[in-house]
C-alpha cells in the first residue's frame, strides 16, 4: 500500500500553487528614480511640520500649566465642611436633578389621577 500524502487530501484543502520565479526588473536594485527621491522628500517634510505642530502644542501645554495655578487644596487646616462643599459638588448636583426629574414625574402623575378619578374622563 502507496503512502498517503496529506497535501490536499482534505475536504477544503488545495494544494500549494507552483510559482513561477519573479522577474528581474530593468533598473538595478540599488538605484532610486527621481520620483522616489521626491516623493520622498515630500513625505519628509511632512513628517518633520508634524513633529514641530505637536512639540509647539507641547510646549504651549507647558506655559499654561505654569502660569495657571493648579487647583490643590492643602487639607491640613481647611474645616471639614469646606472640604465637603469642594470634593462633592457634584453629588449636590446630581441630587438636585434627582429631585427634579422627581418631581416632575410626581406632577405628571397627580394630573393623571385628576384626570381619571376626579373629572372621570375615562
Amino acid at each position: 500500500m502507496a503512502k498517503r500524502s496529506r497535501i490536499g487530501a482534505r475536504p477544503g484543502q488545495r494544494r500549494p500553487l507552483q510559482r513561477t520565479a519573479t522577474r528581474t526588473t530593468a533598473r538595478p536594485a540599488n538605484s532610486v528614480t527621481d520620483e522616489e527621491l521626491a516623493r520622498a522628500a515630500e513625505l519628509e517634510a511632512q513628517i518633520l511640520a508634524e513633529e514641530q505642530a505637536a512639540e509647539e502644542a507641547r510646549k504651549g501645554r507647558q506655559r499654561r500649566a505654569k502660569t495657571e495655578p493648579a487647583e490643590t487644596t492643602i487639607y491640613s487646616s481647611a474645616p471639614l465642611a469646606e472640604r465637603a462643599s469642594q470634593e462633592y459638588a457634584y453629588v449636590q448636583r446630581d441630587l438636585r436633578r434627582i429631585a427634579i426629574v422627581g418631581g416632575g414625574l410626581l406632577l405628571v402623575l397627580i394630573l393623571i389621577d385628576i384626570l381619571f378619578n376626579v373629572t372621570h374622563i375615562l
